[in-house]
């Protein structure tokens, strides 16, 4: 295993009954890295951050944690593997102080050093003003400040994270991801966190591993993920498109909107499908290639959401603008974007 890798999985499948939770999954996690696990409610994601702890174990394949393998022959207890969790709902005991909510992952440390463990911990997520109140009387972003620092406190090289902020209201949220994630990258700590938020992944890892019924559909940056999807599932989960069909003829799909460049997986006479995603559609009250009705429009402040409807198609565009169109205005001039066109 090369020095540089905090995490590496291989072939690791775990079954509950006749259901595959996780389907022969392998990937290597750098120290030091953020990874984002995301996909819809039982891809699997979850399972995997329970195995990486070892509160599940795995039926067959290596998990192998800073060159130590931890599963199977060589299974090591999850509170021996130098690993800090941080649930969804925080966990923490609402009969213990902060403080002895911090303590209680540091059983098997000294008392002193402990204490200090503890304290430093809480320094370091700004709640040491808080160590006496507990978790009741606490707003929803120091509860998990508090559960930050319970994980931080063993001084841990890697933190798993399960939907650590999706009980913040939004506007928090943010604000304590950001924190949270600046904090970790400083201490140089090994992060995987699941998340069901596309836009989550996109902006907290550098690197997202998105998932799919236990298995792994692509890995790569926020950008890969979204710029170049492989599959027509990847694209859909970051930005759920128009899709418009076309017929394949030399490298290029004509459809009724439009002439587009093909990927080189698809070649001619193969039934494929134009993806345009809505902010690939530019519209002008009367500069464009193709005439529009406008159906629906729906305000969000710095973007406009506008339902199109267009003869030559069955379906509505659906179209994301930061121009402001007139008001009332019923018939538009669209166009489309190519490179911000996906085939599939």
């Amino acid at each position: 295993m090369k020095q540089d890798i905090a995490v590496q999985l291989i072939n690791v499948s775990r079954s509950f009954g006749a259901t595959a939770a996780v389907k022969d999954i392998s990937v290597d996690i750098a120290r030091g890295e953020v990874v984002s696990l995301v996909g819809h409610s039982g891809c699997g994601k979850s399972t995997l951050l329970r195995i990486i702890s070892g509160v599940e174990v795995v039926d067959s394949g290596q998990v192998i944690l800073d060159g130590h393998e931890v599963d199977g022959e060589h299974f090591v207890e999850p509170e021996m593997r130098g690993v800090g969790f941080v649930f969804q709902d925080y966990a923490l005991f609402p009969h213990l102080s902060v403080r002895d909510n911090i303590l209680f992952g540091l059983k098997r440390h000294p008392k002193a050093d402990a204490l200090a463990n503890a304290e430093d911990a809480a320094g370091r997520v700004g709640i040491e003003h808080l160590l006496d109140r507990f978790p009741h009387t606490l707003s929803g972003g120091e509860q998990q400040r508090v559960a930050l620092a319970r994980a931080l406190a063993p001084r841990p090289a890697i933190v798993l994270m399960d939907e650590p902020f999706s009980n913040l209201d939004q506007g928090l949220r943010g604000q304590v991801r950001a924190e949270t994630l600046s904090l970790l990258k400083a201490l140089d700590t090994t992060v995987i966190m699941v998340t069901h938020d596309p836009q989550e992944a996109l902006s907290t890892g550098d690197r997202v591993v998105l998932m799919r019924s236990g298995e792994i559909v692509q890995v790569g940056s926020g950008y890969d993920l979204y710029d170049r999807p492989t599959s027509a599932y990847a694209a859909d989960f970051f930005c759920v498109s128009n899709k418009v069909p076309g017929i394949c003829k030399g490298n290029r799909i004509e459809t009724a909107v439009g002439s587009f460049m093909l990927n080189d997986t698809i070649r001619e006479g193969d039934a494929a499908t134009v993806h345009i995603r809505p902010q690939a559609i530019s519209i002008s009250p009367d500069r464009g290639d193709i005439t529009a009705r406008v159906r629906e429009r729906v305000f969000h402040g710095e973007t406009e959401h506008v339902l199109l409807a267009v003869d030559v198609l069955d379906m509505p565009l659906r179209a994301t603008t930061l121009e402001r169109l007139p008001e009332g205005a019923e018939v538009v001039k669209i166009s489309i974007a190519p490179e911000r066109v996906l085939v599939f």
